[in-house]
């Protein structure tokens, strides 16, 4: 469709140029219509950034939200982690494209919700109750979670996921996980992304037992995410 073609092309050219280097013209060029059939589908400059920043900034908000679902402190601040991590790798040319002129990043709309989501999130990291060194750490964290995916935007995704969560996790003071030879690994090199069935039995045994989910998680070198998924907890 000739909309997406102009969203792709402007997300490059804002990636590339800047948001406010970009002229509509500019993008009319790169998709290859006229700057009148261009406004045929997108008003102004804002509507275009405005299609292209919903899709992050709506996943973002799911992800917090459901994290704060949770049950347990831990669930909650890993769950908001881990799904905090996966929306900006999925959303990484978004991302890329905000940073490339951070004024877009303390404007309203687009910066009113990034900045209630980034509040919400050192929240949840710290946890309840959480005193000022908790918070501090939080903050730290969240802070750490999105930058590398900008700078290391060429790597692949489940390399630098796993890199960034192993990051967390030193800041927050927990083990990580040793990365064993001979195991079967996700795709680029991360953690295995699926148990096997034998592994899944015994993960549930090891949770019906009352070990945690970060307990599980390490011993079987996978991610929360990937212990939460088999076990549905």
């Amino acid at each position: 469709m000739t909309s997406q073609r102009i969203l792709e092309a402007a997300r490059a050219l804002f990636a590339a140029r800047g948001y406010r280097a970009t002229s509509m013209q500019a993008i009319a060029d790169e998709v290859g219509i006229t700057k009148a059939a261009l406004y045929y589908h997108f008003d102004s400059k804002e509507e275009i950034l405005h299609q292209l920043t919903l899709p992050l900034l709506d996943e973002l908000e799911a992800a917090l939200a459901q994290a704060e679902s949770c049950d347990s402190a831990e669930e909650v601040r890993w769950r908001a982690i881990e799904g905090y991590v996966d929306v900006h790798l999925r959303h990484r040319h978004t991302l890329t494209m905000l940073v490339k002129d951070m004024t877009l990043l303390v404007q309203a709309p687009v910066a009113d919700r990034f900045r209630a989501a980034i509040a919400l999130a050192n929240e949840l990291v710290a946890g309840p109750g959480g005193g000022l060194e908790q918070r501090v750490r939080a903050s730290q964290v969240v802070a750490g979670l999105a930058d590398p995916v900008v700078l290391f935007r060429d790597e692949p995704a489940e390399r630098l996921r796993s890199l960034i969560l192993d990051g967390a996790r030193a800041l927050l003071g927990e083990p990580v996980a040793p990365r064993a030879r001979g195991r079967t690994r996700g795709r680029n090199g991360g953690r295995p992304a699926i148990l096997t069935g034998e592994q899944v039995g015994q993960a549930r045994s090891l949770y019906a037992e009352g070990r945690s989910a970060e307990e599980i998680a390490a011993r079987f070198e996978v991610s929360r995410a990937t212990i939460y998924r088999h076990l549905k907890i």
